[in-house]
């Protein structure tokens, strides 16, 4: 096993960023899938040991962690964290590439024809002479696992590595991805909110939402308290302030989860007769082949599925404001 995680809380102002336990395997791919603000990032800064979280143990490879030890430079080394947005020195590709094999005294008759290989399982060979700082986002991610891979990682950790990027960069690093792991053994974790890139790419996904494991992203699980008003109305009201009609003999704090395929979609708030309609704006769409995943903004992060003949009657585009209904009675509460 690569990683064990034992009731690992990561807290921020009293409230829980983390909160699972969890292993993961070693030699594989694993997708951490889950919406923004799920704590992904957080727990590949854990896995990093870049943050001590405030409970709970981790174990690397058989041996526990221990954050109190004022030295992780060992266990580090074996890690490298790649950031959704990476920085690369203002020299040229080939030297950002070599940086790492110079520090850790490679010989400077090997290094070349080290940092030549890996641009060129990056496909970045052409560009070793260019500047760095003049590429583009997913030139400069494919050079940041180039210099991850000079490191001689036994894991690779990707904090959503095609995020903002074009197309034809983003199946290169998928491909690249599934390279590295394939070719060299390196374990790959690496976080994603697009569920087809999960699907294709993790021979493991694990799904994360409000820094707790979820069976599913398909639940859209929220965390908040049930509330009446002033007319003995029930609402359920999560950590952002969002007001949601449910029905229950339940009071406090609870969970609820919302099937994706119960909430209905429109153009117009008169499309719903159940008066619990909210405006929303998309944010991303997904093509899961019989359905299309539309995911939408109403103040916290909605999934809907959509049949693919029903979505293509009016589709809505990236961006464009539609208006969602849910039924109280679909709402499940535990």
């Amino acid at each position: 096993m690569l990683y064990e995680i034992k009731n690992l809380v990561k807290n921020y102002d009293g409230r829980n960023i983390l909160d699972i336990s969890c292993s993961l395997q070693r030699g594989k791919i694993t997708g951490l899938l889950g919406p923004n603000g799920a704590g992904k990032t957080t727990l590949l800064e854990v896995l990093a040991f870049l943050m001590q979280p405030t409970s709970g143990d981790i174990l690397f490879k058989g041996s526990r962690v221990d954050f109190a030890k004022a030295d992780l430079t060992d266990m580090r080394k074996k890690v490298v964290l790649l950031h959704q947005k990476p920085i690369l020195f203002s020299t040229t590709v080939y030297s950002n590439v070599e940086f790492p094999l110079r520090i850790r005294n490679v010989k400077k008759s090997e290094r070349q024809g080290i940092a030549d290989q890996l641009l060129a399982m990056v496909g970045m060979e052409k560009f070793s002479r260019a500047k760095a700082n003049k590429l583009s986002g997913g030139e400069t991610q494919r050079v940041a696992i180039a210099q991850a891979l000079a490191c001689s990682p036994e894991v690779i950790l990707m904090d959503e590595p095609t995020s903002s990027i074009d197309i034809e960069n983003r199946v290169i690093i998928e491909a690249i991805i599934q390279e590295i792991n394939r070719t060299r053994g390196i374990s790959v974790i690496f976080t994603t909110h697009d569920r087809g890139q999960a699907a294709r790419l993790a021979d493991n996904i694990v799904y994360l939402n409000e820094g707790r494991l979820a069976d599913s992203l398909n639940e859209n699980i929220f965390s908040g308290s049930i509330e009446r008003d002033k007319e003995n109305n029930k609402f359920f009201i999560t950590h952002h302030g969002i007001k949601i009609p449910v029905r229950t003999e339940k009071t406090g704090f609870v969970r609820i989860s919302i099937d994706p395929a119960e909430i209905k979609l429109g153009q117009e708030t008169d499309d719903f007769s159940s008066g619990c309609t909210f405006k929303g704006k998309v944010i991303q769409l997904t093509d899961e082949q019989k359905y299309i995943r539309v995911l939408i903004d109403i103040g916290i992060s909605l999934s809907v599925t959509l049949e693919r003949d029903i979505y293509l009657r009016n589709p809505p585009g990236i961006g464009g404001t539609v208006f969602l209904d849910l039924p109280p009675e679909k709402i499940e509460i535990f």
